[in-house]
């Protein structure tokens, strides 16, 4: 049976700030909706008033954490004690690199209390693919000096292009016939008094590709880690560290952060559709230089979006 992908995909950015923030941007959070699934990738202080202010709501089904500077899971503790007080009873599942378990057992021994909900970590390494229903999540190594991972969310294959006029000339009549090809059942038609099998290749074009979405918290340029490319290729968005403009590579590489230029290098090498550029060191008041910088070496669609910024991730043609 194949799953029709119609589920709308929302990447909400509630935190694009490096690691200090500021009046205008918070610590590391990203909030996927994918259908009714809603995923946190890196969980920062502050990040459940960010969830208030784009009203996404706490429906959290599972929180991915990139590594372990303060930065980007401070905002985990709060958010487990609203999610407390709401009254949530199903599991919160939160994925890390190594010492995930250790910082479950913190949060859970901080609470000081029973909570009506278990908060369980899973600890992921490079390859490592968690499912869910239409899509998975991967992860793949970074370079930050303590282990680290970034994440593809990316979507199952969608069905070919279903050809009306062809299911018609083979007998099938519009109507639910047309939706049980589309969801791969082979179904049996009378056509000329003799009954006859179709089969869903008979009316549906080639297999097209699911959307993509790469977040790679802090790093170097993710092309140059081993086995990383072939995984993040093709993305549809690609959301690249970018803490420092071009004039400070030099830091960059000491701090093993990137430069907006370097995120663009990345995006063009990847073949990525979008490039969204985040944890923007608080030393920058004007982040046009990033901007600059990324279009240097990326010809595609440049983002640097604001705190609370929302985008919808189209399905390609």
């Amino acid at each position: 049976m194949v799953c029709i992908a119609g589920e709308t995909l929302h990447v909400h950015f509630l935190g694009t700030a490096g690691a200090l923030p500021s009046p205008q941007r918070n610590p590391s959070s990203l909030l996927i909706r994918r259908g009714s699934d809603t995923l946190l990738f890196d969980c920062g202080e502050g990040a459940q008033q960010q969830m208030m202010r784009a009203r996404t709501g706490f429906t959290v089904d599972a929180v991915f954490v990139t590594h372990w500077h303060a930065d980007h899971f401070l905002g985990v503790f709060g958010l487990v004690e609203t999610l407390g007080f709401m009254g949530r009873t199903d599991p919160l599942p939160i994925y890390g690199p190594p010492w995930v378990h250790d910082f479950v057992d913190l949060v859970q021994r901080i609470g000081g209390h029973t909570r009506g909900f278990p908060v369980i970590a899973h600890v992921l390494e490079h390859g490592s693919v968690v499912p869910f229903d239409g899509y998975t999540v991967r992860a793949f190594a970074t370079l930050h000096g303590i282990p680290g991972l970034g994440y593809v969310l990316e979507e199952d294959e969608r069905p070919g292009r279903f050809n009306r006029e062809r299911a018609i000339a083979l007998g099938v009549a519009p109507g639910p016939l047309f939706g049980r090809l589309q969801r791969g059942e082979t179904i049996r038609v009378v056509r000329g008094g003799v009954e006859t099998e179709v089969r869903p290749g008979d009316v549906l074009g080639e297999p097209r590709p699911g959307r993509k979405v790469v977040y790679t918290g802090d790093t170097r340029p993710i092309q140059d880690q081993p086995g990383v490319a072939a995984m993040v290729r093709d993305a549809d968005l690609l959301i690249h560290d970018a803490t420092f403009d071009d004039q400070e590579s030099d830091r960059a590489r000491e701090v093993l952060h990137s430069t907006a230029g370097e995120a663009g290098e990345a995006a063009a090498a990847l073949g990525a559709r979008m490039l969204a550029l985040v944890h923007i060191s608080s030393r920058y008041a004007s982040t046009a230089n990033h901007i600059r910088d990324a279009k240097r070496q990326y010809e595609g669609d440049v983002i640097l979006p604001a705190d609370l910024a929302v985008l919808e991730i189209p399905f390609r043609s």
